[in-house]
């Protein structure tokens, strides 16, 4: 939850800004602090969501703090995937390559929910966070966790409610959501070519 006066939402999008003019010249590499530390602003979102995302807020924290920490080392994000392939760690449990993709999936889930929040009428989030759990996460997830989720839909806020924590009218959150839309519509994919121009794929 944002403490008093605090605009999680607009430091999200200018941070996402940032990084998708570097994304858009695809002149330099990323480096991985930025990358790094706008993931972890992104964290008080899912926090926001209550029971049915708090796997996702554990896990997501979790992969980012590595990055972060990685980021006091590694310069950018091509030379940390390079050094995991050298090291022959890519897929190990841990890896700062595995880690990201786990990030990029939860930057990837906020970018859906945002869309559905905005093509969505009405306070009830359930159908919002409901389809872009669906098209991100559950692909990747068993049974019982996505049964946990499915009970966790129903103590969701309501979009008022989220409004609130965040500290915005509807007005205000639209602007800073569809900022994150178009931000991240550069970065995501950005991120997901680093994998499959090395042969790395998505799915694992």
């Amino acid at each position: 939850m944002a403490g008093d006066g605090e605009k999680p939402l607009r430091r999200i999008a200018e941070a996402f800004e940032g990084l998708a003019e570097i994304a858009s010249s695809k002149l330099t590499p990323m480096e991985l602090a930025p990358l790094s530390q706008a993931s972890s602003l992104v964290s008080v979102l899912f926090g926001c969501l209550g029971f049915a995302f708090k796997f996702a807020e554990m896990d997501y924290v979790a992969k980012v703090d590595d990055l972060l920490e990685a980021s006091k080392s590694i310069s950018t994000v091509q030379s940390m995937i390079d050094l995991d392939i050298q090291q022959n760690r890519v897929r190990q449990a841990g890896s700062h390559t595995r880690n990201l993709l786990r990030v990029k999936r939860g930057l990837d889930m906020v970018k859906v929910l945002f869309e559905q929040i905005l093509a969505t009428d009405g306070n009830s989030l359930k159908n919002p966070a409901s389809v872009a759990y669906a098209r991100v996460f559950a692909p990747h997830h068993g049974w019982a966790i996505r049964k946990a989720v499915a009970a966790g839909m129903y103590a969701l806020p309501t979009k008022s409610q989220l409004l609130k924590k965040l500290n915005e009218d509807e007005a205000s959150a639209k602007v800073q959501m569809q900022k994150y839309i178009t931000a991240s519509t550069l970065v995501i994919p950005y991120l997901e070519e680093e994998f499959q121009t090395r042969e790395l794929g998505l799915d694992w």
